[in-house]
């Protein structure tokens, strides 16, 4: 339906064509001949007359047109209908209307100057003439399309409902006429010039099937043991290249292929160029025209309402943003950086000291402790051993309000170089000296005092308003308490190196000597533990040991004993200098004679320190005791049986000097042969820091995950895990000092380094590099301590190695969890998991690979090579191999009944 209407044209039809080209090429000569410079008026040909078809005018109809027209493909006109009749009015309207965007734009002369009312556009779905349609020009191709001729037969009548036989005639051969071909293919082929050698190889038939043994030897010891061929161009030879037309007939393999690259190296690049502009007639034409006149009339309105309601009124302003919380003030969701809220500093009590740890007071809000040392070498300390006697060792506790006096000072017997407020009660204190004493503190005196001395409900970082209570005590000349310690104990029964680090069991069980757990009928923490690097893990208990136990020469020590001070609370007298610790557990090494030294160490059931209340909340707090403190009314242990509690686990994690963190049991173990307690053996060791682990610390959120830090990188680990740990850092520029989990966020936590910078790492952003860097001091960070005031605020207290502490309040990034954080972190720690497993079977599985390559090798080298057998008995075992075949295929063949036996078939 779709052919050219040209085969059913008449002779008056070709006639007509002819005198339409003729017409055409006189008009084109005669414009030839003079130039114009408005060449937009002439008329491109586009017509098919190149193919003998002038009458047809190949054509692009978008899908506006085809909608206007009511000519759309597959809808309007199909194959089965390609061609519809269009009115030339309507074609002639459209011009006018869509100007020289009309699809009949090229076709304009053509349409004006057709004689018909209606022209016919034509369906080529096959763009037979390169296009999707095309256009009937004359009246006689018209009425040929829609009324073909008949085809008529030899009487002159039409042949209709007679379909057409086809009658098979086979091919009729042909002789074959050279061409000369035969000649080209003769000298394209290959033809061998060259006479081929013979050689006759023979050797001795009893060498036939004998083993051959390969040596080695070295080719310098013997004469000509080693020639070199060297290539060389010989002269006297010329090798010509002959050339060679080869036609080869293939299908490409395709294949998909797919790679990650990266570009490193960028390049700027430049361009000039030169921007396509109107000429001034065209600009002048465009200006004066008519229909830009109308246009400006028409929208002149609404472009002046358009600009009245800008003025009035951002257009670009989001509506859904500002119904959030303003992010510009301070501590906004878009700052992500630490901000300085305060620093402390004594040029008295810390000239040439350093802060070793830092404590939040649990329930009073601006007051926190910290702990000094004298920054000293080991030799210098021993050289000025004499003069370290007459120093004051201070745990100062400042305050909010003051940021220059501190409010409490509490006297120690030695430097402290750790501390933890008492879970139960924050009045008392525990702290470890540098010379292996632990010492107890109650302050319950000077409760009121440092509840007076923080600031107002506010907390508001401002003093200038009142008179700042540091002033008043610079004018009534105040001076700060000195509160003594309570106790200390036995410097020959503790450890006989500095107390790395302390904390205070549990209030709902405690340890035995034999280190099983019991429940603590008591219901305040009794029992705490400590490290040194003494190779020694201490369990203590601040009760009164029993009165049976006690020996008569303890006793006549407490009959003489010197009646304390009058200022010193009588709370833990009975500790004072008698205090023996109540287990020891000694680490051991597994492969050595020697132990391990433990610097940091971290029990399962320790998330009673982040146990974080509210600012209104502890201000409103009831105290639990109403007759003062409990530990007033500890004296001896229950005598009572207590239940005991298999389901407290009693594993810990221990970092040591020499970068190792061990996984052991608390529980102690009778030796075989003499029966006396002794420490189990560490369950698995791992050597991953290069420096002293200076943090071992579980996260708030995951029971079973720990971070430990070390040297110059920290490590991520599961608990239950022993193939290592699931992340490990890439060295650091500078070496870590200490670090702190997040009290809020289930991915973030804070690494201090020597140079005084802070690594904020968020393991949701970034696992390979710290999502941020912050300068906080010149000097080494020495300490950490995160805590929560209220929801809106969030402090995190640094201390450096010059004595300062500063105060810096979290941003809402790094404080404000998203709504599924803990759920994708913990996905994350789960899928290193399997990474882990995974590369763990990889490994093993790499392990039996080599292993039964070796023993492949092995049986190679001991298979014993049987003789090769000759022709002649290969011969003879296959004629057997073949009569055996010939027997067993006869046997078979009389079984089925196919074949007879010889006797019956020659009877």
């Amino acid at each position: 339906m779709s052919e050219s209407p040209v085969s059913g044209k008449s002779s008056s039809a070709k006639g007509s064509a002819k005198k339409l080209k003729g017409e055409t090429k006189a008009k084109s000569s005669a414009k030839g001949k003079r130039k114009q410079l408005a060449k937009k008026d002439e008329e491109v040909d586009i017509s098919m007359a190149s193919i003998g078809h002038p009458e047809i005018f190949p054509m692009v109809f978008t899908e506006k047109t085809q909608e206007i027209f009511n000519c759309r493909v597959n809808e309007d006109i199909t194959e089965e209908n390609p061609f519809k009749l269009l009115k030339k009015e309507d074609i002639i309207q459209d011009m006018k209307t869509r100007a020289a965007i009309s699809d009949f734009h090229p076709v304009k002369k053509v349409v004006l100057e057709y004689p018909g009312e209606e022209l016919l556009i034509v369906l080529d779905t096959e763009f037979k003439y390169g296009q999707n349609f095309y256009l009937v020009a004359t009246e006689e191709a018209k009425e040929n399309f829609l009324n073909p001729p008949e085809p008529v037969g030899e009487g002159g009548e039409t042949k209709e409902g007679t379909p057409e036989e086809f009658v098979y005639k086979p091919p009729v051969p042909k002789p074959w006429v050279s061409l000369g071909s035969e000649k080209e293919v003769e000298e394209e082929s290959v033809k061998e010039t060259v006479t081929k050698i013979k050689y006759e190889i023979s050797r001795l038939r009893r060498q036939f099937g004998a083993a051959v043994t390969f040596t080695d030897r070295n080719a310098s010891n013997v004469k000509d043991g080693y020639i070199e061929c060297t290539s060389y161009q010989d002269k006297n030879f010329s090798i010509k290249q002959l050339e060679r037309d080869v036609g080869a007939q293939f299908v490409p393999k395709v294949r998909e292929t797919s790679t990650q690259t990266k570009w490193t190296y960028p390049r700027n690049a430049t361009t000039q160029y030169f921007p396509r502009e109107f000429s001034n007639e065209e600009k002048e034409q465009c200006l004066s025209s008519d229909d830009l006149k109308k246009f400006i009339t028409s929208v002149f309105l609404r472009v002046e309402i358009a600009l009245q309601q800008n003025e009035i009124m951002n257009a670009f302003f989001d509506d859904w943003k500002a119904l959030a919380e303003d992010e510009s003030s301070f501590g906004g969701k878009s700052d992500a950086y630490l901000k300085e809220y305060q620093s402390f500093t004594d040029l008295h009590s810390l000239k040439n000291r350093t802060v070793t740890c830092i404590g939040w007071h649990p329930t009073i809000y601006g007051i926190i402790a910290v702990s000094v040392t004298e920054r000293l070498t080991y030799e210098d300390r021993v050289n000025l051993s004499g003069k370290l006697l007459l120093w004051k060792s201070l745990i100062l506790f400042w305050s909010f309000s003051d940021p220059i006096h501190p409010q409490l000072l509490l006297e120690c017997p030695e430097d402290i170089f750790c501390f933890q407020f008492c879970p139960s009660d924050p009045n008392i204190i525990a702290g470890g000296c540098i010379n292996g004493q632990v010492a107890l503190w109650d302050i319950s005196e000077y409760e009121e005092k440092l509840q007076n001395a923080k600031t107002g409900a506010g907390g508001s970082k401002n003093t200038a308003v009142n008179m700042p209570s540091f002033i008043q005590a610079q004018q009534s000349g105040k001076e700060p308490h000195f509160v003594r310690y309570c106790a200390v104990s036995s410097i020959e029964y503790g450890h006989k190196a500095v107390v790395t680090d302390i904390h205070w069991l549990p209030d709902y069980f405690e340890v035995n000597k034999m280190g099983l757990t019991f429940e603590n009928r008591a219901g305040v923490c009794v029992q705490l533990v400590t490290c040194s690097a003494d190779c020694l893990i201490l369990f203590w208990d601040i009760r009164a040991p029993k009165l049976n136990v006690q020996a008569s020469s303890e006793k006549t020590k407490e009959e003489k004993a010197i009646e304390a001070p009058p200022d010193v609370p009588t709370t833990f007298t009975h500790l004072d200098l008698s205090w023996r610790p109540l287990m020891k557990i000694n680490l051991s090494k597994s492969d050595t004679s020697g132990d391990y030294s433990p610097t940091r160490i971290s029990f399962t059931e320790e998330h009673y320190h982040y146990k974080i209340q509210d600012k209104a909340q502890s201000q409103l707090q009831p105290k639990l005791f109403i007759d003062g403190s409990p530990y007033k009314q500890l004296r001896v242990p229950s005598a009572k049986p207590l239940k005991l509690l298999e389901n407290v686990p009693t594993n810990f994690f221990v970092g040591t000097e020499d970068g190792e963190l061990i996984y052991s049991d608390w529980k102690m173990e009778r030796e075989s042969d003499t029966g006396r307690l002794i420490s189990q053996k560490p369950a698995n060791k791992y050597t991953i820091h290069d420096g002293i682990v200076n943090t071992v610390q579980r996260s708030p959120f995951f029971k079973d995950i720990i971070l430990s830090i070390g040297g110059w990188n920290f490590a991520i680990w599961k608990e239950g895990v022993t193939s290592g740990p699931i992340l490990q850092s890439c060295c650091s520029p500078k070496r870590y000092t200490v670090g702190h989990w997040s009290l809020s966020r289930a991915g973030v936590f804070f690494i201090g380094r020597e140079d005084g910078n802070i690594d904020i790492w968020d393991l949701l952003e970034k696992t390979h590099e710290p999502s941020q860097t912050q300068n906080i001091s010149i000097s080494m960070i020495t300490c950490i301590k995160p805590w929560i005031v209220s929801s809106k605020q969030h402090f995190l207290a640094i201390s450096d190695d010059l004595g300062t502490l500063h105060i810096l309040e979290i941003s809402w990034t790094l404080s404000h969890p998203s709504s599924n954080e803990r759920a994708s972190v913990l996905h994350y720690f789960e899928r290193e998991v399997k990474h882990l497993d995974y590369f763990q079977q990889r490994q093993e599985f790499r392990a039996r690979e080599r292993k039964e390559i070796e023993l492949e090798k092995q049986r190679n080298k001991t298979r014993v090579v049987h003789p090769q057998k000759s022709k002649e008995q290969m011969e003879e075992q296959m004629n057997m191999d073949y009569l055996e075949f010939l027997e067993v295929e006869k046997k078979i063949l009389i079984d089925l009944g196919l074949l007879r036996e010889p006797e019956r078939h020659a009877s």
